[in-house]
């Protein structure tokens, strides 16, 4: 969030500069395309430094290089240029060189050579160039404060910011973020009491640092506190975040609504808040506004759009978001293609969810574990097993996530022995420790197969306290194999750590009821009734045209009640008439 912050703020600063550099780099552009470039004063070298600034930008280092080559004089400033032209475009090792050759260097230099490392995960290398710099700016600081800062290394930014022989709001910010991200957040917050001057990103930075700790309340109190927060689109989006991290997605949708300028973070704020908080059709309807707003989608908001999608689950919206992702050229952007796998699983596209795994070039370790768990979720244990194969051939190391599938594969293919040849494959072959979802797996998967009192020692050997999710799998194998005794152990537990949880109560009770014991079902009710419980409501679906309806037992609220209950009826009379039919049919036989 710091860097977002940093790049809106930088962002309204240089915008009025645009025009004038859009103008001068045409006006060059023009120039160079047309005759001979002269070199015959100090204009000609700035001309030349804009140019390579502009294709180094644009991803034509090579062209910036040649004409770097071709300029007979040259200023620190051009060497500038082609040393941050290559560390931009990846290619830290030719910076290094070039800077090497440089005749003369200034700050800037040294300050793009630290901007360089930090940029390609280099922060030592970083370092030593700082540490071996004749002379530093305020600016040389802070970019080294922030490397550590992007890399965790609180301890070692905090050290050099109280080494800083002048700070400035960049400084503060960095450190003040820095602290955040670590759980410092009281740390975070001294630092910002004792900020000399405050401006809008210092106010953003601390209260995303409330948020980002769950400490929403203080981000509350604070933006309240905050001077020009109507205006600050940031930090409104920061509490927007923070409201559906609470589950407050009313107030989070008004704050939203009091936005004047909306732009793509805001609108993915809210729409990634309605997906993780289960209200996929308002995402969905917030991405329509947003599109016809013509505003173009980033690659955050399609992801949280394919959320939204898997979570009614929508097909036909999904298919059109990915329409637009081929649109965008985003077809091949990682976090992109997991969503799309994981969506078309959801949906039901099984075939799709390999097709979106098939455009991945390099696929990580997020993205094997997707399409594993995609095939298990369908039942598919062989496919499952062949692609973690193909993982292990590509040199990608499986993780505890990677067996969860292979577990959920085999528990919706039955194979109780195939999920113990996995369990001590992670273990013996991997060197994995097993957490609670594994045995919790390993539970469920014996509870199918009816080896409840096999489950049921494996729980008691356990190297942890059972939680509710293996109680949970314990009991619904009682359910499914009728098995009283157990059953009431396992729900005494689970009632022991979650007693408003209705599901528990109601498996319990269906347990007795098969058995014949009456009394104990009124038992249970009884309980449920003490406890204040509630039995939740179940809801089915269909997706008519662009709208999903929902219909909850005995509601009456759909607007086309009155045509539902026609059509049912006619329904009914036609089932009626053609059980008639097969009656008269098999008498005549």
């Amino acid at each position: 969030m710091l860097f977002l912050c940093f790049s809106q703020m930088l962002f309204r600063q240089c915008n009025s500069l645009i025009p004038k550099i859009q103008i001068l780099e045409r006006n060059f552009s023009r120039h160079f395309l047309t005759q001979p470039i002269r070199f015959r004063s100090t204009q000609h070298v700035y001309a030349c430094n804009v140019r390579i600034a502009s294709l180094s930008r644009a991803g034509k280092v090579e062209a910036a290089r040649q004409l770097f080559d071709t300029m007979p004089e040259r200023d620190v400033v051009s060497w500038n240029a082609m040393v941050t032209g290559y560390w931009q475009n990846r290619d830290l090792k030719e910076s290094k060189m070039l800077f090497d050759l440089m005749p003369v260097r200034n700050v800037v230099s040294w300050n793009s050579m630290i901007a360089g490392c930090v940029e390609n995960e280099r922060v030592d290398e970083a370092f030593e160039y700082f540490c071996n710099m004749p002379r530093r700016n305020t600016a040389s600081w802070n970019a080294m404060i922030s490397g550590f800062v992007r890399y965790g290394r609180t301890e070692e930014a905090g050290s050099l910011f109280d080494k800083m022989p002048r700070r400035n709001v960049i400084s503060y910010c960095a450190m003040i973020d820095g602290y955040a991200r670590n759980g410092k957040i009281r740390q975070a917050r001294a630092l910002f009491d004792c900020m000399p001057i405050r401006n809008d990103v210092t106010w953003t930075v601390m209260i995303s640092g409330y948020v980002m700790n769950g400490r929403f309340e203080e981000a509350r109190e604070l933006f309240d506190r905050m001077p020009d927060k109507d205006v600050n689109v940031i930090a409104t989006t920061v509490m927007i975040t923070g409201y559906c991290k609470e589950r407050q997605i009313e107030n989070a949708r008004s704050l939203f609504e009091a936005i004047q300028l909306k732009d793509c973070a805001s609108f993915n704020a809210m729409i990634t808040g309605y997906a993780q908080n289960g209200n996929g059709e308002e995402a969905l309807k917030l991405h329509t506004q947003m599109l016809r707003g013509l505003m173009k989608p980033d690659h955050s908001t399609l992801v949280s759009v394919l959320t939204a999608c898997s979570t009614l689950p929508s097909l036909k919206e999904g298919r059109r978001t990915h329409v637009i992702i081929l649109k965008r050229g985003f077809d091949s952007h990682l976090s992109i293609c997991n969503a799309l796998i994981t969506m078309y699983s959801k949906c039901g596209g099984i075939l799709d969810s390999e097709s979106a795994f098939s455009h991945l070039n390099n696929p990580d370790l997020v993205s094997w574990n997707t399409i594993i768990a995609a095939f298990a979720q369908h039942g598919l244990y062989e496919k499952a097993v062949s692609f973690f194969s193909k993982m292990i051939m590509s040199g990608c190391e499986p993780d505890g996530v990677t067996f969860l599938g292979l577990f959920s594969a085999c528990g919706h293919s039955g194979m109780v022995n195939e999920s113990w040849h996995w369990f001590d494959s992670m273990v013996k072959n991997y060197k994995l420790i097993p957490r609670r979802e594994h045995y919790c797996c390993l539970v469920d998967i014996l509870g199918r197969a009816g080896q409840l009192e096999k489950a049921y020692d494996m729980i008691k050997e356990m190297p942890f306290e059972p939680d509710t999710g293996i109680w949970g799998a314990l009991l619904s194998g009682c359910c499914a194999y009728s098995n009283a005794e157990l059953g009431q152990l396992a729900a005494e537990k689970y009632f022991e750590l979650d007693p408003q949880n209705s599901g528990a109560y109601i498996v319990l009770s269906n347990i007795y009821a098969a058995a014949g014991m009456w009394k104990e079902v009124k038992r249970v009710r009884g309980l449920m009734k003490e406890q204040g419980v509630k039995k939740k409501p179940a809801y089915s679906w269909t997706e008519i045209g662009d709208k999903v309806h929902f219909f909850v037992g005995g509601d009456v609220s759909h607007p086309n009640i009155e045509e539902i209950r026609s059509q049912l009826k006619k329904m009914g009379l036609q089932m009626t008439r053609m059980e008639d039919v097969e009656e008269i049919c098999l008498a005549e036989r």
